[in-house]
């Protein structure tokens, strides 16, 4: 069954997908476990689909912004079509989570966002991965580049094995790098980054001005690089 799933997933455009058990979200913050959502929950499905390595050799303020953007509306519709065959072919219930929008929390004085669940942190749990001194999500194949959604299901399924930390011993690019030092004690003041990374044309069109936590890092596209 959970090589089906994969296949289906893979089928439907995921670059990648692992499964992850209930039970790894036991200290997920209060509000903002998949049991929260889903109460029935046995198994989380986490499926991501990759921006081109190409883009990160570019100005992000309108190319990366425009596709980082769609690969969302992308992966959401991934994770709907996995939802609905799941439930037709195992005869289960299956929740696909939105990769990023909507939700609900916004601190609106620290600038500080939460999704429904956190989808760096299912994509541990879920094998893809380990999480960065820049608190990004570092898969071995994709590195830095994946956008995650999930599905939730009753189906009880073989959790995959955790990635080991992949983040490079004693590096700090993202760190020294990051032009406002929003990234501080393993984590990122959403605050400063989002003041200084986000913005508008004049036409109002939405912009990225900056990412240079994501391409300074040696493992940006899975293996480690000084390009």
């Amino acid at each position: 069954m959970e090589k089906n799933i994969k296949e289906i997933a893979y089928d439907f455009g995921a670059d990648v997908c692992g499964i992850g058990s209930i039970d790894r979200f036991e200290n997920a913050p209060e509000g903002f476990s998949p049991l929260d959502l889903f109460e029935h929950c046995k198994s989380v499905i986490a499926v991501g689909i990759a921006l081109p390595e190409g883009l990160y050799e570019v100005a992000p303020r309108l190319l990366y912004g425009h596709f980082n953007e769609e690969i969302c509306k992308v992966l959401d519709h991934l994770t709907l079509k996995l939802a609905k065959e799941m439930e037709k072919k195992y005869h289960c219930l299956a929740i696909p989570v939105p990769c990023d929008a909507p939700n609900e929390y916004w601190d609106a004085k620290q600038m500080t966002a939460k999704g429904l669940i956190s989808m760096k942190h299912t994509a541990v749990f879920c094998g893809l991965g380990s999480i960065g001194k820049s608190s990004l999500l570092i898969n071995p194949e994709y590195g830095n580049r994946l956008t995650i959604g999930a599905v939730l299901t009753d189906l009880k399924l073989k959790p995959d094995v955790m990635q080991p930390d992949l983040c490079i011993p004693g590096c700090r690019r993202c760190i020294d790098n990051c032009p406002v030092k929003a990234i501080q004690d393993g984590s990122v003041n959403q605050k400063l980054c989002r003041q200084n990374a986000y913005g508008k044309t004049a036409r109002g069109f939405d912009t990225v001005d900056c990412n240079r936590c994501r391409t300074v890092c040696p493992m940006r596209f899975g293996r480690a690089t000084d390009r």
